[in-house]
């Protein structure tokens, strides 16, 4: 049987009962980039607004994979900077992590976004809340910045399958929050091309943990028509101008 669910979507699992809860002393915030110094300027300067808002450290942690452009002249100061050749969101989001080492565990709080969205303000405080409350997991809801590059049809069908009522059970890699402990205890992001979110996520809700499916924590990210990741954000508009194409030429 076909799943015709969208891709970025995972089952609802109920609450777990092996949430693990607890303290959050510092975040790591990990930003997986790929020629982007277009648009990595925004994302950083909406996560130091962000970062204002909590009460904890915040390190962030750019991941730069096979870029080839300036990226890596945008960071200021206060952010940390790896580099990689991998060519793989799920590698970058995975090392990103991996390289905080010792130094993240116990009372910590991962996040990652993307490097061509903005996180809202209150991204980080309203994850920060969710957590000290006992979730886990906080899945947080993604809505796009400029429509110009899509037809408005596009624009419609995207919002009308977009359901934001109740738990949504959308995973988006742009708008992705964990605790340290949970995250290690599956194994973390695998190193696939595209889908790494919802893989992990998948894995987290199938091991227990406690799943916030946040419409208060929000990412604006970019409707561009070619993305970085194979099967990502960019393919799936293309899918929905596709479909409803189709449907009005059959019509």
């Amino acid at each position: 049987m076909t799943d015709s669910r969208p891709r970025d979507r995972v089952p609802i699992p109920h609450a777990g009962d092996a949430a693990l809860g607890g303290a959050v002393a510092r975040m790591l915030v990990v930003v997986p980039v790929r020629n982007e110094q277009r648009l990595l300027p925004a994302c950083l300067s909406a996560l130091a607004r962000a970062a204002g808002h909590v009460d904890v450290p915040v390190r962030i942690q750019l991941v730069l994979d096979a870029c080839t452009d300036e990226s890596a002249g945008v960071p200021t100061s206060n952010v940390e900077v790896m580099t990689i050749d991998e060519r793989n969101v799920g590698a970058a989001r995975a090392l990103g992590f991996a390289h905080a080492g010792a130094t993240c565990a116990a009372e910590t709080w991962f996040a990652t976004t993307d490097a061509d969205s903005e996180v809202d303000d209150l991204w980080l405080r309203a994850q920060l809340d969710y957590a000290r409350a006992g979730s886990d997991v906080v899945a947080g809801i993604v809505g796009v910045r400029e429509w110009a590059d899509h037809a408005a049809a596009t624009r419609r069908s995207y919002e009308q399958q977009y359901r934001t009522s109740g738990a949504h059970g959308h995973v988006h890699g742009a708008n992705l929050g964990f605790r340290a402990d949970a995250y290690w205890r599956v194994g973390g992001f695998r190193q696939l091309r595209t889908g790494e979110d919802v893989d992990l996520v998948s894995r987290m809700a199938a091991g227990g943990a406690s799943i916030e499916w946040a419409e208060d924590v929000v990412v604006t990210t970019s409707a561009r028509r070619v993305g970085r990741a194979p099967r990502g954000f960019a393919a799936h508009l293309r899918r929905i101008e596709s479909t409803y194409r189709t449907e009005s030429r059959s019509a």
